[in-house]
């Protein structure tokens, strides 16, 4: 375990921090998807990772590390804050699962619509030079 990760469990208002960080990568992720912006939603979700890992990391050195630390750190005068950014997550994430859950949807839709249709090409007749051109057949 880093030094770095280290600091951080025994810093509620790191915890705070991290927490609000993935808050606001969820919003830019749910924008990201109204918006079609494939590159955002990519780097979002890159973040949403990392920040991830890292509470991970805090959560697990906190578990390991002595009961009178966690108790500490629960009774910090930040912990209202930390239950408030919390729950935003936890609201956040239930929205964020629904969008992705219904945009999944959407887009198997639009597939299977866009797979009944078949472009076919058609030769042009007479003289005149072969043409392409597309139909849909239904």
């Amino acid at each position: 375990m880093t030094a770095e990760v280290a600091i951080r469990t025994h810093n509620p208002g790191e915890h705070l921090r991290l927490l609000q960080l993935l808050a606001r990568e969820l919003e830019r992720a749910m924008q990201a998807i109204v918006r079609n912006d494939l590159a955002d939603l990519e780097e979002s979700i890159g973040t949403q990772q990392d920040l991830s890992r890292q509470l991970s990391a805090l959560a697990e050195h906190l578990r390991a590390d002595s009961p009178g630390l966690r108790a500490a750190t629960r009774n910090h005068t930040l912990q209202p804050q930390i239950d408030q950014a919390a729950a935003e997550l936890r609201r956040l994430n239930l929205r964020y699962s629904i969008l992705v859950e219904h945009s999944s949807r959407s887009v198997a839709m639009m597939a299977s619509l866009f797979n009944s249709f078949r472009g076919q090409l058609q030769e042009g007749t007479g003289d005149r030079s072969k043409q392409q051109t597309w139909s849909c057949q239904g």
